[in-house]
């Protein structure tokens, strides 16, 4: 795990695509490690989930933006699994493209990219009110979808909290 956490962190703080990447939106200042760091944390949480479905998505969201914010190379260690699921993860053509084939991945990357929001939602303070809707409304779809595969987890009550989804 250390291992993992050490090289998300040097990815996004010394081989960012572009320097803004290094950093949050929200303040531009604190490192952008924290989010897939806190997403795979997260997950890791959540004693409901199988063993199986939260050390994928633990590994999944730890590298999740490695490929498309850094130009650092993923450890070349990676099972094919997780390979497989971050290359699902992975959009290039934003959060426009991903809202629109999200539908089409594994039901498992669907929990993930939950995860993934949810963090980004935290500190969406630097969102337009247009933006933050549209956000929330994916962010519900994105609920209902894993209530729907996995019942109620706490990522989905956190979502449900943050998100005014009814």
């Amino acid at each position: 795990m250390i291992e993992e956490i050490s090289f998300t962190i040097d990815a996004h703080q010394n081989h960012p695509k572009k320097p803004s990447k290094a950093f949050r939106k929200w303040d531009g200042k604190t490192p952008y490690s924290i989010h897939p760091i806190w997403s795979a944390m997260t997950i890791l949480t959540e004693t409901d989930l199988d063993e199986k479905t939260r050390m994928e998505g633990y590994q999944t969201l730890i590298y999740h933006d490695v490929k498309e914010d850094t130009n650092k190379p993923l450890p070349s260690n990676l099972e094919s699994r997780i390979l497989e699921l971050v290359n699902h993860m992975t959009f290039e053509g934003g959060s426009e493209q991903e809202m629109q084939e999200i539908w089409g991945k594994p039901k498992e990357v669907r929990l993930y990219k939950l995860y993934d929001k949810v963090s980004n939602l935290l500190d969406a303070s630097w969102m337009t009110t247009e933006k933050r809707a549209k956000y929330e409304e994916y962010l519900g779809k994105l609920t209902l979808d894993a209530e729907k595969n996995y019942g109620i987890l706490n990522i989905t009550k956190i979502a449900r909290a943050i998100g005014r989804i009814k």
